[in-house]
Order: structure tokens, then sequence, then C-alpha cells
């Protein structure tokens, strides 16, 4: 099976990346990756309760990344296996204007 992240960014600005060409990452290292990013990037949690939920960790970094970061080619193949190594899911579509990542 196939396995792909979609990226969909302000102003019809998208990404599409197949994870096989990028060498696996164990969930814990995906996490304190996105971990890692969400803090550099100053992403601010998305619930009142403050409490951050992986697919929002996904979200705010992608959404705070932008069409500059995604251009980078070292940065966007670890965005490709830390979202797939953390999700754990086939297709990823992380959707920015409409605030939502589906599977």
């Amino acid at each position: 099976m196939r396995s792909q992240i979609l990226v969909f960014l302000d102003k019809g600005v998208e990404f599409q990346f197949n994870v096989e060409d990028t060498p696996p990452l164990s969930h814990e290292a995906a996490r304190a990756w996105l971990d890692t990013q969400f803090t550099e990037l100053d992403c601010e949690p998305l619930r009142a309760s403050g409490k951050v939920l992986t697919a929002d960790k996904v979200l705010c970094v992608t959404q705070a990344a932008g069409a500059a970061l995604f251009a980078d080619e070292k940065w966007s193949a670890a965005y490709v296996r830390a979202v797939h190594a953390a999700l754990a899911k086939p297709m990823i579509r992380v959707d920015v204007p409409a605030m939502a990542v589906t599977y």
C-alpha cells in the first residue's frame, strides 16, 4: 500500500509527500521532533484546556512552518518521517485552512 502525506496550506499551496521515500522513525523520536518544532515555531495549543493532542501538534507545526519551511528539503523530510511515525496511518491529510487532520 502506498503511504502519502498531503499538506494543504493557505492560498492554495499544496505539498504531496511519498512516505516510502523516507527511512522509518520510531514513535518516540517522532513525538520528540514534533515537540521540539512546536516549541521552536512558537505554536500555541488549539484547545482552551491547554491539552495538545498529537494531531493538534501536527496541525500547529504545519501552519507555523508555512511554505518556506516545506520548501526546505531537509526540514520537509524530517516532517514527513515524524508525522508518519507519530500518526501511524498510510494516508494523512493536513488541511490548514480547514484546521483538520484526516486519515
